[in-house]
């Protein structure tokens, strides 16, 4: 069985949702596994640079989640060829000067979301990724949590009639396994 090394790098981790989400629930988790098996029998290990503002942070998550790579310097980080993929979890304001470089240097695209604060410069990232032909996406996790689901199959069978308007509230109620077991909000 061969393995592959996936070079991610991991732009704004240091904060909450970057280090409990997505680095210690999803890619330290996998590197935990064992990598991603796929149907070939290939082990896809991601392998990530961690790279952010304050130097102490990204040395102690680094340690904590056994990383052997982090930086201050993004240039440094999107310069190297082995890291293929770009990953934002930095500010929104941020994200489409980002995206455009990591894009214009043809790295493969992920982010938080939302891309970008407005609908020009969204669709305008979209259609140069596929210019460029790098592979990009966004998570895109809260659209398919068991009550807003639930919500979508009400609408569409007319549940509520006709709606005039809609106000919706959203937090980010996730437990962190501290105190409670972690779990998802629905």
């Amino acid at each position: 069985m061969s393995e592959q090394r996936l070079g991610i790098i991991m732009y704004g981790v240091t904060a909450r949702m970057g280090t409990n989400q997505h680095l210690a629930r999803s890619i330290a988790a996998i590197r935990a596994q064992g990598g991603v098996r796929l149907t070939d029998g290939t082990r896809v290990m991601p392998d990530p640079i961690l790279v952010g503002r304050n130097e102490e942070k990204l040395r102690a998550l680094a340690k904590a989640h056994n990383v052997l790579r982090w930086t201050t310097d993004l240039d440094r980080a999107m310069a190297d060829q082995n890291d293929t993929v770009f990953f934002d979890v930095a500010t929104t304001q941020m994200r489409p000067t980002l995206l455009r470089r990591a894009i214009a240097l043809g790295k493969h695209i992920y982010c938080e979301k939302p891309v970008a604060t407005n609908l020009a410069d969204a669709i305008d990232l979209y259609r140069l990724a596929q210019q460029a032909g790098v592979k990009h996406g966004v998570v895109q996790d809260k659209l398919w949590l068991p009550g807003l689901l639930k919500l979508k199959m009400l609408i569409d069978a007319e549940f509520f009639g006709r709606i005039l308007s809609v106000r919706g509230e959203f937090g980010y109620w996730v437990f962190e396994g501290d105190l409670q077991p972690a779990n998802r909000p629905s």
